[in-house]
């Protein structure tokens, strides 16, 4: 399938103001084939403010936040870039997403990642039903970012297209948090500056082959590979060994500081695809674990076999941190996708399922109109 160019700029609502939904505000604002036409907010504070000056941008642009929902998909707008927080609300957020593409919005959203490659992940009448929704709306659901998202399913897949035999892949994110802004993702959900005896929900018995199991599936998909059940999970967690100051939660010494963590995929008992994350909230911990080769975080992608192949892809924000910019690269994924999203069949889109996505039309300074 060739790049989906639309003929006319999409209508567009944000829908969340936070750490991705204000610069999802500004990508589109600065998107030549998309036109912002609304704003949700879950903060009553914040609705009637402007979106330009929810997003930061210094100045107006004459779209205003809103609680209500309804006036919202009122609007018709082609497309939502949903990126409200989903991890600690997975059932509910998968209702919220099901009405929209029900009522004929399509939605690129950050979450839950669970539906990024659902077979496998939920039960097959539950998909049934979101694909039913968007039958009767007419509009279609695609859930992507970076981590699940591009730096682990298209960006390995495409790289096997250079394989001759695949042995092994792996992908992996390896970062320090100690600059990433989400509270409740950090405390509750991976246990950082928590007892090491704190049952935090990440490392419950099934959770992570929910959160990045799809990852796994997704590139045996597009291997064309069927995976032993259930998928194997494997957990280090090491205790601080100093007191920390992050963004989102103090760490004292001998609470939990890092983790390493596996998704693995397996074949007749052999490993084919695994999914890791290195993650630390001391730059300065566990020498004995991977490191990005530059930077504070990295993706690599490592497949055996004839060749044997690295990639490692490193971004970082003006300011030099990476853990804005990746807020900045999960927000540009849903946005550059949204043209194929909206001409995309009904139903759950998968990634393998959308044609090239390119950031067209954002060189600074060239013409618009080449297609």
């Amino acid at each position: 399938m060739s790049q989906v160019i639309p003929s006319q700029p999409l209508r567009v609502v944000v829908w969340s103001t936070g750490t991705v939904g204000r610069h999802a505000i500004a990508g589109i604002d600065a998107h030549p084939d998309l036109e912002l036409v609304g704003v949700w907010t879950s903060t009553p504070d914040k609705a009637g403010r402007d979106a330009g000056e929810l997003a930061g941008l210094g100045r107006e642009l004459g779209v205003t936040a809103t609680t209500d929902r309804d006036a919202l998909v009122a609007l018709k707008p082609d497309c939502v870039v949903h990126t409200a927080m989903t991890d600690d609300r997975l059932f509910e957020s998968i209702e919220d997403l099901t009405g929209l593409i029900r009522d004929g919005v399509n939605v690129v959203s950050s979450g839950p990642v669970i539906l990024v490659h659902a077979h496998g992940a939920l039960p097959e009448e539950m998909i049934a039903g979101i694909d039913a929704a968007g039958r009767e709306g007419g509009a279609s659901l695609h859930v992507n970012g970076i981590d699940p998202g591009f730096a682990n399913d298209l960006l390995p897949l495409v790289m096997t297209s250079l394989s001759q035999r695949i042995e092994h892949v792996k992908v992996s994110e390896i970062a320090d948090y100690s600059t990433y802004y989400q509270p409740v993702v950090m405390r509750d959900l991976f246990g950082f500056g928590q007892p090491m005896d704190f049952e935090a929900l990440l490392w419950q018995s099934g959770i992570l082959s929910t959160g990045w199991g799809p990852v796994v599936r997704v590139i045996a998909a597009g291997l064309g590979v069927t995976l032993d059940e259930p998928l194997v999970e494997k957990v280090e967690r090491r205790p601080a060994p100093r007191p920390v100051e992050t963004v989102s939660v103090d760490i004292a010494e001998g609470t939990q500081g890092s983790v390493l963590f596996q998704v693995v995929g397996t074949v007749d008992g052999e490993p084919r695809i695994t999914l890791e994350h290195v993650t630390r909230t001391d730059a300065a911990t566990d020498d004995d674990w991977p490191r990005p080769h530059e930077g504070d975080g990295c993706y690599r992608i490592e497949i055996t076999g004839e060749p044997v192949m690295k990639v490692e892809f490193s971004h970082h924000g003006a300011d030099g941190d990476h853990n804005v910019s990746g807020m900045i690269v999960t927000a540009q994924r849903l946005i550059n996708a949204i043209p194929a999203v909206v001409a995309a069949e009904p139903g759950l889109v998968s990634p393998i399922d959308l044609p090239l996505v390119t950031g067209r039309g954002l060189v600074t300074g060239a013409r618009a109109g080449a297609r």
